[in-house]
């Protein structure tokens, strides 16, 4: 299982935003993260400056949004869809796009569930709870 450090995660989405604006070719997984990217203009910034951003923390605490794990969780979210895992995300996700009305809203709906569950995970050293993560996204549907 891949599993990246902070610094090879951030070091993917700087090269990934050089590779773009040199209109680089790019793997299937880079065009995947591009497309996420660039729904993310606030960030294009960030990503132009790997010497100032790449060892920078962001803290909540202040209000702050790391751009990073804003779009690693992107990412992941996008992964879980391609592949329904756990089954039924695609369903679910998309399900949220319609009453929506925006595939970027209900995925930020998503990742509010998906932190959750890897914070409960943690907090309590178990397992991911698929059955709960879904139910967190049919606790998100309006009405």
């Amino acid at each position: 299982m891949f599993n990246p450090t902070r610094e090879q995660s951030r070091e993917f989405l700087f090269d990934l935003w050089a590779k773009h604006q040199a209109h680089a070719p790019l793997s299937p997984l880079e065009s995947m993260a591009l497309a996420i990217v660039l729904e993310h203009p606030e960030y294009h910034a960030v990503l132009g400056h790997r010497e100032r951003y790449l060892e920078r923390d962001w803290k909540p605490e202040g209000g702050e949004t790391n751009p990073f794990l804003h779009l690693a969780m992107h990412l992941a979210i996008e992964e879980q869809v391609s592949i329904d895992q756990p089954p039924g995300i695609r369903a679910a996700v998309a399900e949220l796009a319609r009453l929506k009305g925006s595939m970027h809203a209900a995925r930020h709906d998503v990742m509010d569930c998906l932190a959750e569950m890897i914070w409960q995970a943690q907090r309590h050293g178990k397992g991911f709870d698929n059955g709960a993560y879904l139910d967190c996204l049919a606790g998100k549907r309006p009405g």
